[in-house]
């Protein structure tokens, strides 16, 4: 399983993922789910994926050969997409096909065969957008009034941005927020773990210089966590009912 979350704020976009698969509780193993689309004040646009791993690699995978090896019959680079629309109607297309794909090859087996992308960021010249992508290729946008979106595990990251998060907070209040929002997570489904993707995407600046990658044992992040545990704890013992 996974968590990925991603925040469209008025100061820009935050992303976050585990790197966690597991295919039972003895066959776990750490993957790569951002993906950085990036060239320098032209684009950046960041994915996010969730779901049957085999899906999600097979649509990166084709993604990253239209844009080494276009063809006139293949999948469109999306280097050549001049809006954020385009590029996550490239992303649902190919998503939705190769889902279809697995599912007619394996039928009812009662897999997971299927996968959500979230993708955002900024072409130049466009605005912002962030969006969620469905296992049959059609997607919802982030708004002012629902700014985060969120795919896998989503449930236990879920209250803190529902009691938190608004779309004027600044980007570093909203990175806080993912960080809190995924630690929650980790504590309390073993499917989700570190390491962490971080993406912080500032408005208009078309670049990646936000990116960092938080291992096991990150000392900041644990002593957030804590932070945050405490902090918990304390209000619940100030509640008198």
């Amino acid at each position: 399983m996974t968590y990925c979350v991603g925040l469209k704020l008025d100061e820009g976009i935050v992303l976050l993922s585990d790197t966690r698969t597991n295919a039972g509780i003895d066959d776990i193993a750490t993957y790569k789910k951002m993906f950085i689309f990036e060239e320098p004040n032209e684009r950046i646009i960041a994915v996010l994926t969730a779901g049957n791993l085999s899906i999600t690699q097979t649509t990166m995978s084709q993604v990253l050969e239209a844009i080494e090896y276009p063809t006139e019959d293949g999948l469109r680079s999306i280097e050549d997409i001049p809006t954020m629309l385009g590029v996550v109607k490239l992303f649902g297309e190919a998503l939705a096909t190769n889902a279809n794909v697995l599912n007619e090859k394996f039928g009812e087996t009662g897999e997971n065969n299927s996968a959500c992308f979230i993708v955002g960021g900024q072409r130049k010249g466009g605005e912002m957008r962030l969006f969620l992508v469905y296992p049959e290729g059609n997607f919802i946008e982030a708004t002012a009034d629902t700014p985060f979106l969120q795919i896998g595990e989503t449930k236990y990251g879920k209250p803190i941005l529902d009691r938190v998060i608004s779309s004027n907070m600044s980007l570093d209040e909203g990175r806080k927020a993912l960080l809190v929002s995924m630690d929650s997570t980790l504590r309390s489904n073993l499917s989700v773990g570190l390491p962490l993707d971080l993406l912080v995407i500032k408005k208009d600046d078309l670049g990646s210089d936000g990116y960092e990658r938080i291992e096991k044992g990150d000392q900041k992040f644990k002593e957030m966590g804590d932070i945050w545990s405490k902090s918990l704890k304390d209000t619940f013992d100030k509640i008198k009912i």
